[in-house]
């Protein structure tokens, strides 16, 4: 369809999509589902070839969060029944990173939950990135901690970490309705400190919260102009004892066509299928590899995930290989900018954009707005959603 047409060649020359566009992507139908996924796939090799990037978090202390973000299981007055310890000590940290390592993950993304971090705890997540960087040669390294203060991007940059995540989750019109203790600037904020103190700023949404169509759109295109190195795409895991728990909005045609859409708006970044997506694309996996170049390997921050081992099957069976530890993720033009302040990109102002200025880590309308016939909501699996039970913070090993 010349929809697609126009999108392939926008996206080969880093060309914005227009709003319309980007929201007849989320309209289109199932029937032409593999028609999208072929046209965005011919984006996703262009820059990033069959590569797919591993990535493996730790938790570094999980639960007893005192912000009230719904999505959250690790939320202020949430019932679900998550593991709940306080700050990992650094060679436990270190340990816990070199099973995903091990398993070829080639990026840690250390995460505490927390309005923010104190400069107590900058300090020791600082000690925790030396100690990882000291036993494994080349590994990146995220940290994800919340909203940050001055200063404490410089000095997690200076221990050694490569990157920063802090998600803007949904669109700005949105946000006070998922959650009220921070705001939506207060994100914004936190990602441009990260952009300033050179790290590769790491930023993306949750899909799935009841949001419309021009809300995913909203936050895609703000992303665009933040100008991230990675946008990881979450899919909301309606955890019993939250307040999205009900909220069962997604099928794995939806989930696809997000990806699509997020890929042609940000044609030459590091788009992650991150949290849910087991849970949301289900079998459907593979072929999302064809949208995406980056996954997270093994279990999340509160519940587990496909077996590392399934994810490495998944990845070769589909027709795509693991990015090794000496290849440059991002293409040239974004890898020579990165670490000079990765919103420097010389061409590229926002994320895929040219020629246009721009400003770069869960969750009246229902799943699908702006299509032209009404979706049936979609089937609860509340059986796909499973506690994390181990790796970090517990006796067992963990799932990488």
């Amino acid at each position: 369809m010349d929809l697609l047409n126009t999108l392939v060649d926008k996206g080969l020359r880093r060309e914005t999509p227009t709003r319309e566009e980007a929201l007849a992507v989320l309209a289109t139908s199932d029937d032409d589902l593999l028609d999208v996924v072929a046209a965005a796939g011919k984006v996703r090799r262009h820059w990033f070839g069959r590569r797919v990037k591993l990535n493996y978090l730790v938790n570094l202390k999980s639960g007893l969060c005192p912000e009230d973000c719904s999505y959250c299981s690790q939320r202020l007055g949430s019932t679900a029944g998550i593991l709940k310890y306080t700050w990992l000590k650094p060679d436990q940290a270190s340990e816990a990173a070199a099973a995903g390592l091990a398993g070829g993950a080639k990026r840690v993304c250390l995460v505490a939950s927390g309005r923010g971090p104190t400069d107590r705890d900058v300090d020791r997540v600082s000690d925790t990135i030396k100690a990882i960087k000291e036993q494994n040669d080349g590994v990146e390294v995220c940290a994800c901690l919340g909203l940050l203060s001055d200063g404490q991007a410089e000095r997690l940059r200076a221990a050694g970490a490569d990157a920063y995540n802090h998600n803007l989750n949904t669109s700005e019109a949105t946000y006070g309705d998922i959650t009220t203790t921070h705001t939506y600037a207060d994100r914004v904020d936190t990602v441009h400190k990260a952009h300033a103190a050179g790290l590769s700023a790491c930023s993306g949404l949750i899909a799935g919260m009841g949001e419309r169509d021009e809300d995913l759109v909203d936050v895609v295109f703000a992303l665009r102009e933040l100008d991230p190195d990675s946008v990881p795409v979450n899919f909301l895991i309606p955890f019993e004892g939250t307040p999205l728990a009900k909220e069962w909005n997604l099928t794995p045609q939806r989930c696809m066509r997000i990806l699509a859409m997020v890929r042609f708006v940000c044609p030459d970044v590091e788009v992650r299928i991150a949290g849910g997506r087991e849970v949301h694309l289900r079998s459907l996996q593979p072929l999302a590899l064809h949208l995406a170049n980056s996954i997270f390997l093994g279990d999340y921050l509160t519940s587990e995930g496909q077996a590392g081992k399934a994810d490495l099957e998944m990845i070769a069976d589909a027709g795509f290989e693991v990015e090794g530890a000496d290849e440059v993720t991002l293409p040239e033009h974004r890898a020579a900018a990165v670490g000079g302040g990765c919103g420097s990109h010389a061409a590229a102002g926002g994320c895929g954009t040219e020629g246009e200025p721009a400003g770069c880590g869960s969750h009246a309308g229902g799943g699908v707005c702006g299509t032209s016939e009404a979706s049936a909501p979609a089937e609860p699996r509340t059986d796909l959603v499973a506690v994390r039970r181990r790796g970090a913070g517990t006796d067992l090993a963990p799932n990488a």
